[in-house]
């Protein structure tokens, strides 16, 4: 949702900033600085708040900043929005909206290793009780994921899951995509065979039975705890070291991301 605001914003109220942010393209294109120790990231106060003020202020007070620092590159300073990031000048005067920060040193893409660095949640507070938990051999490995009853991508990736060797799987029915998605989610929840109930409609498209009036499914709280942990999309998963893996990601993938790698 912040970036899509941000699309918008930037089309809207910023036009002369794609000269700018193709000026400082080009620059990021020809200047490759060495990465700058942990403590060289802190700003400022007053610049902080500067920079703070002038961005909440393009964005119409729709998004606060959650967090600014400096970049390996002399001027230019990372704006945290969530798990979204823009880079401006130290006045907040110019902006670079969807930018790709590279050190071309190494080619390693500092916003891309910077938003995964800034997505990664505390795997061991997650409420488990809300989720279906799916033990795979000894269970030794752990994974949660977010999960729509009508996402086609999450029927692949939960193929992909059910592969996995020695894995405990904690699935959280995520009914965002379609007024049906808390019908299904509801009556797989509330079903006698929790489990064959999920399986059966997310692998072989078996509706699960009409669950009973009496029956609670924690609708609210699933949808408050994904917001929290900003899963817009499903299938969304993290793996116990809290990195996050976004989409139908690969079996090769998903295995990486348990190794810790």
């Amino acid at each position: 949702m912040v970036r899509i605001f941000l699309r918008a914003v930037a089309v809207r109220a910023v036009n002369g900033l794609l000269a700018t942010a193709t000026a400082w393209g080009l620059l990021l294109a020809s200047q490759s600085v060495l990465a700058q120790r942990a403590n060289e990231t802190a700003v400022a106060p007053g610049v902080q708040q500067a920079i703070t003020k002038g961005v909440e202020g393009w964005l119409q007070g729709r998004f606060k900043v959650d967090g600014v620092r400096r970049t390996p590159m002399p001027g230019v300073y990372e704006v945290r929005i969530g798990t979204d990031l823009i880079y401006v000048d130290e006045k907040a005067g110019f902006a670079i909206v969807e930018g790709q920060m590279i050190d071309l040193r190494t080619s390693k893409n500092l916003t891309a290793a910077r938003v995964e660095e800034i997505s990664v949640i505390d795997f061991a507070k997650l409420p488990m009780e809300l989720a279906l938990k799916t033990v795979i051999g000894n269970g030794s490995r752990q994974i949660a994921v977010f999960e729509d009853p009508y996402c086609s991508f999450c029927r692949r990736f939960r193929n992909t899951l059910m592969s996995l060797e020695n894995v405990t799987i904690y699935t959280f029915f995520y009914p965002i995509l379609r007024p049906e998605s808390t019908t299904v989610s509801r009556n797989a929840w509330c079903a006698k065979d929790r489990q064959a109930a999920w399986d059966d409609w997310m692998l072989s498209g078996k509706e699960p039975a009409a669950a009973s009036p009496q029956c609670d499914f924690p609708k609210d709280k699933i949808l408050a705890l994904g917001r929290s942990l900003n899963v817009q999309a499903t299938p969304m998963s993290f793996v116990s070291s809290g990195k996050r893996l976004q989409g139908a990601v690969s079996k090769e993938a998903v295995e990486a991301a348990l190794a810790g790698r």
